[in-house]
């Protein structure tokens, strides 16, 4: 168990400790929410539009 304990100081030293960001999980469930909001929100706005604009071009492809 000693062997370990050196690997993992080295490891530490080398690299330095992530201790601190392991309380970033809070912002990074904000962030994923927010940008959720964001598309469902674009969506709901362009979606029809969208779907319009895609069955005008269709309909124009095929024939009248």
């Amino acid at each position: 168990m000693a062997g370990l304990a050196a690997v993992r100081a080295g490891w530490r030293r080398r690299f330095g400790s992530h201790e601190a960001e392991r309380g970033d999980v809070p912002g990074w469930v904000l962030i994923t929410l927010m940008t959720c909001g964001i598309v469902i929100a674009l969506w709901a706005v362009a979606g029809p539009l969208l779907t319009r604009l895609f069955e005008e071009a269709v309909t124009s492809v095929t024939g009248p």
